[in-house]
């Protein structure tokens, strides 16, 4: 884990410097990934709007983050049959020694037999475009959930998918070396989103940390591992109407079990826990 000096030093860094993508294929020989053959590149500047570094120990900053609570607004596993019941509690999500802690437990709770949190910025953080990323280490085990990603501020008028899902990083826990970014909207949700894997070459995403993001234009929605762009997705890739015009909003969460990933089994340990260093958001100066 990074030092705060070190933070600090990579805050300034990155919002200082003029963020120069290179080509799309120049970028992905380091991990090897099938590309396409054309992809369009983008050149801005940012300035950091939001940094949540996660120094001080406790509850998270309540000024940013609020919380899903239960087992979704129809008990149904929030939409994906998911077998776990969010909580606020700090046996499910604290900050400890600069990072959150986000932790789903095997126990009886509510009816259910797990426990875990989903953060979200809802009413508190929204964006239209930018850069979005966070450096995490996930979970393992069969039926592990994890994701950050972003849903459409004006979902409460527009129920999904109209609203609009950017999944930055969604991970099956039994596929550890595998991550998938992903947008969802009208026509093009759930087993029908665009969506693209990133295979880890060597490595695995439970064993440290790795930073997942998006830059995110009028245009276009860019995709990254450590800064590798691995996939971008535009308007003339989608089945449908292009919602990503509007400000979103972020959540963390870890899920158990679900249609995506399947329940656990004997083999998977509990507890499981994903670590966040930092969640940065950038705003772009040119497309706001």
């Amino acid at each position: 884990m990074k030092t705060k000096k070190k933070m600090k030093n990579s805050i300034r860094h990155i919002s200082e410097r003029r963020i120069l993508f290179l080509t799309f294929l120049l970028l992905l020989s380091c991990y090897g990934c099938e590309t396409d053959d054309e992809q369009t590149v983008a050149m801005f500047t940012t300035n950091l709007v939001l940094a949540e570094e996660f120094d001080t120990d406790g509850i998270p900053n309540a000024e940013v983050w609020g919380y899903d609570i239960g087992t979704g607004p129809n008990g149904d596993g929030w939409g994906n049959q998911e077998l776990q019941y969010y909580t606020d509690r700090t046996d499910n999500v604290t900050v400890q020694n600069g990072v959150l802690l986000i932790t789903a437990k095997e126990e009886p709770f509510e009816g259910a037999s797990y426990t875990s949190a989903r953060l979200l910025t809802k009413d508190l953080f929204e964006q239209r475009y930018g850069r979005f990323e966070a450096r995490i280490r996930l979970p393992f085990g069969q039926g592990i959930w994890p994701a950050f990603w972003m849903l459409g501020a004006d979902i409460d008028e527009n129920p999904w998918p109209a609203a609009g899902e950017i999944d930055i990083m969604e991970y099956r826990g039994q596929e550890p070396t595998k991550i998938l970014g992903s947008v969802h909207g009208p026509g093009y949700s759930a087993g029908a989103a665009i969506s693209k894997e990133f295979n880890l070459e060597n490595d695995r995403f439970d064993t440290g940390f790795h930073i997942f993001g998006i830059e995110w234009g009028p245009e276009f929605v860019n995709f990254y591992v450590d800064d590798m762009l691995y996939n971008q997705i535009t308007p003339e890739d989608v089945t449908g109407p292009w919602v990503f015009d509007k400000p979103f909003f972020i959540l963390i969460n870890v899920a158990v079990g679900g249609t995506f990933v399947g329940a656990p089994n004997e083999e998977t340990v509990f507890p499981q826990t994903m670590l966040i260093d930092y969640v940065r958001v950038y705003e772009n100066t040119n497309t706001n």
